[in-house]
């Protein structure tokens, strides 16, 4: 009995290049029907990944900034990319994917371990990814390219309400205390986790009018700030929810007035709800969401590499967001 098989080229990919912002077309194509294709793989075969919003894709090739890379075929078209990120000593990939006409021919394998290569050159002491825990295959790949499960990260949505108090934002600041603001919260992470470093991703936000940072103080000095994005992840989407991207507390004990500040915000800013994304090994700031009302929407499994595993805080509390 004959066998039809999808044609695969045998020509080697041409790259890394640098992903630039005029690709991002090509590069929504290929990350919806490879993920499409994924869950069709786990059954999933009426969900069809919708293109994400062109504003996230700028956001996430400037954080990148040379970690966006990209692999070209003999047609000079994009077979498959890995946007990979630092922030400081903290190094992540993500999104990557391959074009489906070229899955199963080792690419995966070339544009993992590529990234790998970047960040420890850069000198990153954690590497890591997200994936979906049901995604067995996924797990195994990476596991045969050095990484190992560690934490959940749930995605936790809570309804947006006011506060007594507006929410302090570093959006509404003069330049000059921007600048001394951003210099604070690099203080506070480096404190906590040494050699991390979420600057440019507060002012690469302020700049491109993507959300803000909500701003906890003690007196006079940053005690805690949460990252939010609040243009849609989706394209054509309306503004409905916030998401909180990296979340910095000196104390973890004041966790519940930051995501109360976050919820303020939200509320202003005329959105529904918030989405914090929790890891899973900060229980009683889980326990607190929960009580607040929180709805679990989601799950995904952090993986590292070996030898560059991320360790919690011994004080504090630090959540960073392996996704866009």
């Amino acid at each position: 009995m004959a066998v039809a098989r999808s044609w695969r080229s045998s020509q080697p990919l041409e790259g890394p290049f640098r992903a630039r912002p005029e690709e991002i077309s090509e590069l929504n194509q290929v990350f919806s029907d490879a993920f499409t294709e994924r869950y069709r793989r786990d059954g999933m075969v009426g969900v069809r990944v919708p293109f994400l919003n062109p504003s996230i894709w700028r956001y996430a090739l400037r954080d990148a900034d040379e970690g966006a890379m990209v692999w070209r075929d003999e047609r000079r078209q994009i077979a498959a990319f890995n946007i990979v990120h630092r922030s400081g000593a903290e190094g992540w990939m993500g999104p990557l994917a391959v074009r489906t006409d070229r899955q199963g021919t080792g690419i995966g394998k070339d544009i993992v371990g590529r990234g790998i290569d970047w960040l420890t050159a850069q000198g990153a002491r954690v590497i890591g990814l997200e994936t979906m825990p049901r995604t067995l295959d996924n797990i195994g790949f990476y596991s045969r390219m050095g990484f190992v499960p560690g934490r959940l990260t749930l995605t936790t949505t809570l309804e947006a309400v006011p506060a007594e108090q507006p929410a302090q934002l570093l959006g509404r600041r003069s330049p000059r205390e921007k600048a001394d603001l951003v210099d604070e919260c690099r203080g506070l992470v480096q404190r906590l986790c040494p050699q991390y470093d979420y600057s440019r991703e507060l002012l690469i936000t302020d700049e491109l009018g993507l959300g803000d940072t909500v701003l906890l103080f003690d007196g006079d000095d940053v005690a805690g700030y949460a990252l939010t994005h609040t243009t849609p992840l989706v394209e054509g989407r309306a503004r409905e929810e916030v998401r909180v991207l990296k979340l910095v507390l000196a104390e973890e004990s004041r966790f519940e007035s930051l995501v109360r500040q976050v919820m303020d915000f939200a509320r202003r800013g005329g959105a529904r709800r918030v989405a914090f994304r929790m890891q899973s090994d900060y229980s009683e700031a889980y326990r607190q969401v929960v009580a607040l009302g929180a709805h679990v929407r989601w799950s995904d499994l952090r993986m590292s590499l070996t030898g560059y595993e991320e360790q919690r805080p011994a004080t504090g509390m630090v959540f960073s967001n392996w996704e866009i």
